[in-house]
């Protein structure tokens, strides 16, 4: 009887994983490409509910070659940021300000966490998201955790469904550095989602 319940629960409990899978074409990706400076991460983004605690949506950043986010069955997007069964392109610094404001919200805070890694380890990290596919609706957690696992330096992460209890075992990786984002907007944030398509974001607090 216990079971049921379990997994009854929990699409209550990551109810903002919803999204449909896409495939933007070559020449969108190839010229949404973003290299970043800093040196090669993997960084865990975890949505918290104010309220509860409870995790609601886990993506994960990985800066290499190029910055891409990896978003399972996540609802944001941007017209310049391509995205690729999951996998959102271009993450330029502006496209990363509007991903944390789209989610930081009156209900939620963005727990970002970040490692840095090799270059093969930020590469072996692309490849696996790529290959991924689309992500069902309520599996981020797993499919975060799943590409994780499967990461030199990584294995310790916990391979579960619930985004908090994978933050909670990344937070305990060497060398993590931990920010926490809040904001004050609406907890319906479809205005947000709008406003960054013509306009520039707020910024979250840190």
């Amino acid at each position: 009887m216990r079971i049921p319940l379990l997994l009854a629960l929990v699409p209550l409990a990551l109810s903002a994983c919803t999204a449909d899978p896409v495939w933007a074409p070559d020449a969108a990706v190839e010229a949404a490409v973003y290299r970043d400076d800093s040196p090669p991460s993997i960084t865990l983004f975890t949505m918290i509910n104010n309220r509860s605690n409870e995790g609601g949506h886990s993506g994960l950043m990985i800066n290499g070659d190029q910055r891409v986010m990896f978003d399972p069955a996540g609802s944001w997007w941007h017209r310049t940021a391509p995205e690729r069964n999951d996998v959102l392109y271009g993450m330029t610094p502006l496209m990363l300000k509007f991903y944390i404001d789209y989610h930081a919200r009156e209900t939620y805070r963005v727990v970002s966490q970040t490692v840095e890694v090799s270059p093969e380890v930020a590469t072996r990290a692309l490849q696996l998201a790529e290959a991924r596919g689309a992500v069902p609706k309520a599996m981020c957690g797993s499919a975060t955790s799943g590409i994780l696992k499967q990461l030199p330096g990584f294995e310790s992460v916990s391979q579960s469904l619930f985004p908090a209890r994978i933050m909670d075992s990344f937070g305990q990786l060497p060398g993590v550095e931990t920010a926490v984002y809040y904001d004050d907007d609406a907890d319906d944030n479809t205005a947000v989602l709008m406003t960054q398509q013509h306009g520039a974001p707020a910024q979250p607090s840190r």
